[in-house]
C-alpha cells in the first residue's frame, strides 16, 4: 500500500513533504539540537535525489535492493564505512517514522547492516604526559592561570572543548564539587570533580579572570583578553603549544584530554557506565571504545616492563 495522502500531489511535493514532516518529528518529538536536524536533512535529500535519479517516484517505491544499490553508489564515489553507516542510519529512521506514521506498510531497510567499520582507537595520553601538560602553562600571568585552570578542569571532568568553553558562571557549583554542562542533542548532564580543578579554578577567578576583565562583566566562566569567550580554535592552538612545551612530540587531538580522562578512570577500575554518564555518551558502545585503549595500554607497560615478556 502506498502513501494514505498526498496521492495526487506531484512526486516532489510528496517527498519533501515526508522529509519536511520527519525533520520537524526530530526537531520537536525527539529535541534534537538544530545541527542534528541539518545533518538528517542532507543525508534523507541525498538519498531521494538517488532514488529521483533512479526514476522511482519516492521512498514508498523503494525495495531492499534499492536502499543496497545507493549504499554502492555511495561506495563507488568514495565516501567511508563510516559515512555511510551514518547515510543508513538516517534512512532507517526516516522509514521507521513513515512506517509509524501509516505513509508506508514496510521498511525496506529494516535488515540491512551498516558497513563494517575498523575500530580506530583514540590517541590518549599516558599519565606522565598529562602531568607534564597540566604543569607547562605560566601560572604567575594571567593568561597562564586561566589556561592553567582549563587543562585541570578539562582533565578533572572529560568534557568537550566547546562544553568548557561555554561553562558559565552559574554552572559551576565549587561547594559540592559538581557542574552542569549542556552534551550534544541539548542534553543536560552533572559532571564531578575533584580538588586539584578546584584549587585551580578558585585561583583563577579570584586572580586571573577579574584581571582579564577590567571593567568588563561576563557571563562565561573562561574569557579572553577582552571579556568574551574564547574560541574552541584559540583554545586548541594553546593545547598544542603547551604540547610542545612539554615535551609531547607526537600529535594529540582536540580531545586529547577527553580521551585520555576516560582511559585512565577505566583503567584503574572506574564502571563502565558511571564514565558513560560523565562524558555524555546516549550509546554505551562509544564508551567501550576506551576499554580497548585501556587493554591496548596495559599491553604495551607489560611489554616494556616485564622481563619475560
Amino acid at each position: 500500500m502506498g502513501p494514505l495522502f498526498f496521492m495526487g500531489a506531484p512526486v516532489e511535493t510528496r517527498t519533501d513533504h515526508y522529509r519536511d514532516i520527519f525533520l520537524d518529528h526530530l526537531r520537536v518529538e525527539r529535541g534534537l539540537a538544530a545541527n542534528t536536524v541539518e545533518a538528517y536533512g542532507r543525508d534523507v535529500r541525498r538519498y531521494l535525489e538517488f532514488l529521483s535519479d533512479r526514476g522511482l517516484s519516492g521512498p514508498e517505491t523503494a525495495g531492499r535492493s534499492t536502499v543496497m544499490a545507493w549504499l554502492l553508489d555511495l561506495d563507488k564515489a568514495g565516501i567511508g564505512s563510516r559515512s555511510r553507516a551514518r547515510f543508513l542510519s538516517a534512512i532507517k529512521g526516516f522509514y521507521v517514522f513513515l512506517v509509524r506514521e501509516g505513509l508506508m506498510e514496510r521498511n525496506p531497510a529494516a535488515d540491512i547492516e551498516a558497513p563494517h567499520r575498523a575500530v580506530k582507537l583514540p590517541k590518549v595520553l599516558s599519565i606522565e604526559e598529562v602531568e607534564a601538560l597540566l604543569a607547562a602553562p605560566d601560572a604567575d600571568a594571567p593568561g597562564g592561570l586561566r589556561d592553567k585552570a582549563m587543562l585541570e578542569l578539562l582533565y578533572a571532568t572529560g568534557l568537550r572543548v566547546s562544553e568548557l568553553l561555554d561553562i558559565r558562571l552559574g554552572q559551576i557549583h565549587m561547594e559540592a564539587l559538581y557542574l552542569r554542562t549542556m552534551g550534544k542533542g541539548s542534553k543536560e548532564r552533572l559532571v564531578p570533580f575533584g580538588d586539584a580543578a578546584l584549587t585551580w579554578v578558585k585561583r583563577y577567578l579570584e586572580g586571573a579572570r577579574p584581571s582579564l576583565l577590567g571593567r568588563r562583566s561576563s557571563p562565561y566562566l573562561f574569557v579572553n583578553r577582552r571579556g568574551g569567550r574564547l574560541s574552541r580554535q584559540y583554545f586548541w592552538r594553546k593545547i598544542k603549544d603547551y604540547a610542545l612545551a612539554a615535551g609531547i612530540r607526537r600529535a594529540i587531538s582536540p580531545h586529547g584530554l577527553r580521551h585520555s580522562f576516560a582511559t585512565h578512570l577505566l583503567s584503574r577500575g572506574a564502571d563502565l557506565r558511571v564514565v558513560q554518564t560523565m562524558l555524555g555518551h546516549a550509546d554505551i558502545s562509544t564508551t567501550e571504545i576506551y576499554t580497548h585503549v585501556a587493554r591496548e595500554r596495559l599491553k604495551q607497560i607489560h611489554a616494556a616492563h616485564h622481563p619475560r615478556a
